[in-house]
């Protein structure tokens, strides 16, 4: 009777501890509107070199946004290629991309020019912005990646993760998901 009371409650311990850790919050949740307009400066697209508004120039169009710590990570590099993929696979509704890499890395403009070219990317801008990041945008410091998906400026889709959590499962739902926003 002890053993059974306490194996129930380790697997209540459990459950628990996980369902805690997937609930970072960071970004735009499901339902809310998209903060609104902020100035990164731009690598690659029409405005590189410059500081510029990627939610303006996005409009009331399908979007995907991750916000991102690092450019060195493997998995990250994934997202961003498969997201590349999924803008221009849905280009008829004009869907845009892009990245804003939070950090004030002294090389990362000459790294990710060079991640661009690359990784050949064709569509999704990447962009820099501060270590926080905009503030309306509440971007939590505890996330490594945090992806939105939005379309007419409300958010249909988020996730956030820690540190080495993003991995080719979560791409693959991401990218699945881009059908929330493209319908």
């Amino acid at each position: 009777m002890i053993r059974s009371l306490f194996a129930s409650l380790t697997a209540v311990a459990t459950v628990a501890a996980f369902s805690t850790a997937a609930e970072l919050k960071s970004g735009p949740q499901p339902g809310e509107k998209v903060p609104g307009p902020f100035t990164p400066l731009n690598i690659n697209g029409s405005a590189a070199g410059q500081k510029n508004c990627l939610y303006c120039s996005n409009g009331n169009n399908p979007v995907a946004v991750v916000f991102a710590r690092t450019a060195d990570c493997p998995m990250t590099q994934k997202l961003i290629q498969e997201l590349d993929a999924a803008t221009a696979k849905n280009s008829a509704c004009e869907m845009g991309s892009y990245v804003v890499f939070l950090s004030d890395e002294e090389k990362l403009e000459a790294k990710l020019k060079e991640l661009v070219t690359e990784k050949g990317l064709k569509k999704i801008v990447l962009s820099i912005d501060t270590p926080t990041g905009p503030a309306k945008y509440k971007i939590s410091k505890d996330a490594d990646v945090t992806v939105v998906l939005y379309t007419e400026r409300s958010t249909k889709v988020n996730h956030a993760f820690k540190k080495g959590e993003l991995d080719t499962a979560a791409i693959k739902t991401i990218v699945s998901e881009v059908s929330k926003i493209t319908k």
